[in-house]
């Protein structure tokens, strides 16, 4: 399963009760922060989760609101005592911008891997996420994740005995792992049925609608996306700004087949989001307006 925290969502600048857009998962152990503007480790702690597991952060691009909050939390995860790396991912520049914010958060006593992006689509395995960044259309460089927990073939004992598999290996074979023993070599695939479907998170902010976003998006469990402005004059705003309306993001869930949409990176003139939502539910009815602190669990679906 994987826990997941909208922490903030508040474009631009932090409003009293909402912070700047993050996002932060939970998976066996590990935690993940996609951006991190100011405000965002108060955000964590407000949810009563810890910065010491963050492993690794994703940035979708550099603009203030979504990286500011950096050195605070990282300093923060170092006077929690960790001292294990933490993977940064981000387009290409993240090492330079992440040095020089540091300048204000010296001798942090851990390393910091540094994994930038320069394709148009990347797939990475990092800390035991799947993790699929795309470039959107926004005035910078700037990406979405899609965060996929894979699942496994449905083991059968079955299988195993008519094998004469020893009963020790099981577990070894349900994981994905190829053991010899004796002179024999037994694979997953003996035991196992086909994979089955897993977890799939897209996040995005700061963009226009894009064909990318729509196919990187499609099938997710959960689709958070920005809605900066939900006033249907704010459209032309929204073009020069290269953001999205309530409705763009709602027609993109739609064509995406998502099972359900969060909107988040709401404008700071947009007090009432809610209040803009019927037109978006009727593009696509399993939509609402993010708030800071909305969290949920995605498991596995039943068979």
């Amino acid at each position: 399963m994987l826990d997941l925290c909208l922490l903030g969502t508040s474009g631009m600048m932090p409003l009293p009760g909402r912070w700047l857009t993050a996002l932060m998962t939970r998976l066996e152990g590990s935690s993940l922060l996609v951006d991190c503007g100011e405000g965002t480790q108060v955000a964590i702690r407000e949810k009563g989760w810890s910065v010491n597991p963050i492993d690794t952060i994703c940035f979708t691009h550099y603009h203030g609101d979504h990286i500011s909050g950096l050195p605070g939390l990282l300093l923060s995860m170092g006077n929690s005592d960790r001292r294990e790396p933490v993977t940064l991912i981000g387009p290409k520049g993240l090492e330079k911008v992440v040095n020089a914010l540091c300048i204000i958060a010296p001798g942090i006593p851990f390393p910091l891997n540094f994994i930038e992006l320069s394709e148009p689509e990347e797939e990475l395995e990092v800390n035991g996420y799947h993790l699929k960044a795309f470039r959107v259309n926004h005035n910078v460089t700037c990406y979405g994740y899609s965060i996929t927990v894979p699942r496994g073939g449905r083991f059968y004992p079955e299988l195993a005995r008519e094998k004469n598999i020893p009963v020790q290996l099981w577990g070894r074979l349900q994981h994905g792992e190829t053991v010899e023993i004796d002179g024999n070599r037994f694979t997953p695939d003996m035991v196992l049925g086909p994979p089955r479907r897993g977890i799939k998170l897209t996040y995005c902010t700061d963009t226009r609608p894009t064909e990318r976003l729509v196919q990187n998006a499609r099938e997710s469990d959960l689709f958070i996306c920005e809605g900066m402005y939900g006033e249907a004059e704010k459209q032309k705003n929204a073009v020069e700004n290269k953001h999205m309306m309530f409705t763009e993001a709602a027609k993109v869930a739609a064509k995406a087949q998502v099972k359900e949409m969060w909107l988040t990176h709401y404008s700071p003139s947009l007090l009432y989001p809610q209040n803009y939502m019927r037109d978006t539910q009727k593009i696509f009815p399993n939509s609402y307006a993010g708030k800071d602190g909305m969290s949920r669990t995605l498991e596995f679906p039943e068979e």
